[in-house]
């Protein structure tokens, strides 16, 4: 009796929004290449953090203080008065970290086995836009303590459009709402962080999700399973995305949020690189703090910035370093997709820039000095390296003929 008024009520629902439609075309009939490594992965990890993140942040915003008085405190309140508040906080902080860390390696899978190659060069400029409001998001949000390193940081990056010809110090004093950072930035900095920004990077995620379905997923042999169906109009090498998928994207992501709690319960902090220290502190527009850094996943770009002694010329550059990725789809000029299948050049090139990003991510952490800026420097000629030979190495290299099915 009470499955059959389970089984109606779905069907009343299903008849008006068709559910059982929606589970058939992207999830159980949905075929993915019978291949796909631990590299795929980290998509849904990072789905995984999204949720996480909009749900804690929610309890965060009921209790926090959107002013340059009261959002230092309200933190400690979070942290020391309200029931969970600080679990709320640090798995909305390590869950920071944990977002760029799964979006870094799902970026490298995608350029290892050429993922933002024709047919999916949408999908790779929707999941570049999602990289760029995740950025935006991080900052907005590494301002809201209001500590000595959200001031100073909100500080340093906005003084960078001072260097912007003409309409430079008018454009900072817009940005800011002030001469300089104060509560009215504060305020904007968490209007974008909890309302404008993630309404558009949950639309580009849905657009991202879109597109790869529309497409398909590759796979490490870069063949298009789409290419080779049998009668029935089925992918031989293709398999239901339910259950074989869910089940082992189910697995990953319990020892991912295993290893996630471990950090969360004992290593929150995680040596000053989660929380720094100096975020400790209130706010103090007159004490500047000795080493002003961002935190880690924007070192990279913060290393090219000061690397460079013009001002202007350090901000080009840095954006340049993001921007550059969004032209990949068009660099690329190889007959294969996949790295297994490109020659030398391609393999040496892709191990020289992730070496780059590692070493520039190092140097934008540690003290400046005079050897450091030179190294900082010269990985910094190797990531552009990476991209602007990348249409003569990739056309005249020698490659393997990758296989016509896919591989186990």
């Amino acid at each position: 009796m009470k499955q059959g008024v389970i089984r109606n009520i779905f069907n009343w629902v299903d008849e008006r929004f068709p559910v059982s439609e929606f589970w058939r075309q992207h999830v159980s009939h949905y075929y993915a290449p019978k291949n796909l490594n631990f590299w795929y992965m980290f998509g849904a990890f990072s789905l995984v953090v999204l949720v996480l993140q909009i749900v804690t942040g929610i309890w965060l915003a009921m209790v926090y203080t959107p002013t340059a008085s009261g959002a230092f405190a309200s933190v400690e309140t979070i942290m020391r008065d309200v029931n969970f508040g600080w679990l709320l906080r640090y798995i909305h902080t390590t869950g920071a970290s944990a977002f760029f860390l799964v979006v870094y390696l799902h970026m490298y899978r995608a350029i290892m086995y050429g993922s933002y190659r024709k047919p999916r060069e949408l999908l790779w400029l929707f999941g570049m836009v999602v990289y760029v409001l995740l950025l935006m998001e991080a900052f907005t949000g590494y301002v809201l303590p209001w500590g000595q390193m959200s001031y100073w940081a909100s500080q340093v990056i906005t003084s960078l459009f001072d260097a912007v010809p003409v309409i430079g110090k008018d454009l900072t004093i817009w940005l800011r709402g002030d001469f300089n950072v104060s509560g009215v930035t504060l305020h904007r900095c968490f209007s974008l962080h909890v309302i404008a920004i993630p309404l558009v990077l949950l639309a580009m995620v849905g657009c991202h999700l879109i597109a790869l379905h529309t497409v398909g997923s590759n796979n490490p042999d870069g063949v298009e399973i789409k290419d080779n169906k049998d009668e029935k109009g089925i992918p031989k090498d293709g398999v239901p995305f339910h259950p074989y998928y869910t089940v082992k994207d189910l697995f990953g992501i319990l020892v991912f949020l295993t290893v996630f709690f471990i950090i969360v319960f004992f290593y929150p902090k995680f040596g000053g690189f989660f929380l720094e220290p100096e975020n400790y502190l209130p706010a103090n527009p007159l004490v500047t703090p000795e080493h002003i850094v961002p935190v880690w996943y924007m070192t990279p770009f913060y290393a090219i910035l000061r690397a460079i002694p013009h001002k202007l010329g350090g901000s080009v550059v840095m954006a340049a370093a993001v921007a550059i990725l969004f032209v990949l789809p068009w660099l690329d000029r190889s007959p294969v997709k996949s790295i297994r299948y490109k020659g030398a050049w391609s393999k040496f090139f892709l191990v020289m820039f992730v070496i780059s990003f590692i070493a520039l991510g190092y140097f934008g952490i540690v003290p400046v000095t005079p050897l450091r800026v030179w190294l900082t420097r010269l990985f910094t000629l190797f990531y552009f390296a990476f991209f602007i030979l990348m249409p003569f190495y990739t056309k005249y290299e020698k490659t393997a003929t990758p296989p016509t099915r896919l591989t186990e």
